[in-house]
């Protein structure tokens, strides 16, 4: 290859990195609605084969019918979800201090035990304040889900169409041999599906779960903390333990042993293993995944994908792991 040949490659693979770069932080605020899009095209792309394949529709139909099932299915329960929370949000902020009732009893207990004040008047005045904030916050968040949604139905859209043409694109611009790039794929595909199936599965039946505790024991607000139970399962290690123990220890303070013992055996007992019977069910039927990689994905996802980064965190790591394994058996061992 001659000097003009080399200037050539390297000035193009040049420009393609610099505009990479350049158009990946502009579609940053639309990164749910793409990654969001891959996951669902990964859940239905054999449905879609199906319909265009052996049941002959074209494309575009496929399309169509493909996207009213992601709107029934996946978008009207999640929208009912938001909803729900934003109107628990609007109660607590017409009425902030049926949430702060609690925490000013306990703040109570502990300067009557021990003689220290844990929050002042003003502090608490200060949260009060800033209660409507957070509201306002997520009621600013909702106009993004509502433009993230948009982008995730138009790129499933081209997506479908695309079917096993974009796939074979995809494919032969990945940077493995043949064999490689079908781990590649395989895993992929594996770790989407356990986690875009999993992490919801287990949120929701953990979260009612501890609605259900919740409601039996007594612990005030149930339902709102049912809600944030079942986004408290994606915390690593800790779980649903950052909502149910701070409730136990507000009925023990309020002189309610027997519902807070009651609801502390209830969670340790019940709640708990609810995450550890479905994701041993999972892991058999789905990606073996390790815990340590979930628990690291999650953490680096969360902070790079935002919500979507509870599926593609653990992916990320994954494929890493796999890619190393992959340069470790053709080259290394090779070597030796």
């Amino acid at each position: 290859m001659g000097f003009k040949e080399q200037y050539w490659r390297y000035s193009l693979i040049v420009i393609i990195l610099l505009m990479g770069v350049v158009i990946f932080f502009q579609v940053t605020p639309f990164l749910g609605g793409v990654l969001g899009a891959s996951t669902i095209y990964i859940l239905l792309r054999r449905q879609a084969f199906y319909l265009t394949e052996q049941r002959h529709f074209k494309r575009s139909i496929m399309a169509i019918c493909m996207l009213l099932e992601t709107i029934l299915i996946f978008l009207v329960p999640l929208a009912l979800l938001v909803w729900l929370v934003v109107s628990q949000l609007q109660a607590v902020n017409l009425n902030p201090h049926s949430l702060l009732a609690p925490v000013e009893q306990v703040t109570a207990f502990i300067r009557e035990k021990t003689g220290y004040d844990v929050l002042s008047s003003g502090n608490v005045q200060s949260m009060i304040s800033i209660l409507p904030k957070v509201g306002q916050a997520v009621m600013g968040g909702i106009g993004s889900f509502a433009v993230n949604v948009l982008v995730l139905l138009l790129v499933l859209y081209f997506m479908l169409t695309g079917g096993r043409r974009m796939e074979a694109y995809i494919g032969d611009i990945l940077p493995f041999n043949k064999r490689n790039k079908k781990e590649v794929l395989h895993e992929f595909h594996m770790v989407v599906r356990s986690n875009a199936i999993g992490v919801p599965l287990l949120a929701i039946l953990q979260g009612a779960v501890a609605m259900l505790g919740y409601y039996i024991f007594g612990a005030p607000g149930a339902l709102l903390w049912g809600i944030v139970s079942c986004f408290a399962t994606i915390i690593p290690v800790v779980g649903t333990a950052i909502i149910w123990i701070p409730l136990v220890v507000y009925l023990a303070i309020n002189g309610s042993w027997g519902y807070a013992i009651g609801l502390a055996a209830y969670c340790i007992v019940i709640v708990s293993n609810v995450d550890n019977l479905i994701r041993s069910v999972l892991q058999k039927k789905m990606a073996d995944t390790h815990p340590l990689i979930t628990i690291f994905g999650v953490i680096i996802g969360l902070s790079l994908f935002g919500f979507m980064g509870i599926i593609f965190g653990p992916l990320l790591i994954s494929v890493f792991i796999l890619c190393f394994s992959m340069f470790k058996k053709e080259y290394l061992d090779k070597d030796s």
